[in-house]
């Protein structure tokens, strides 16, 4: 029986770190960058400094 304890306290170790890791991946995916950003669209050209 112990063993079986080890497994799953280790599976759900490796859950909550993947889920960490990912969550880590999404934030910085959504995160708007640092610098200069330029864009062109149907009202013309548009240099933003952040």
């Amino acid at each position: 029986m112990p063993v079986s304890r080890n497994i799953l306290i280790l599976l759900v170790g490796a859950l909550i770190v993947v889920v960490g890791v990912l969550s880590y991946e999404l934030y910085q995916s959504k995160k708007q960058p640092e610098g200069l950003q330029i864009n062109v669209g149907p009202n013309g050209l548009k240099i933003e400094g952040k």
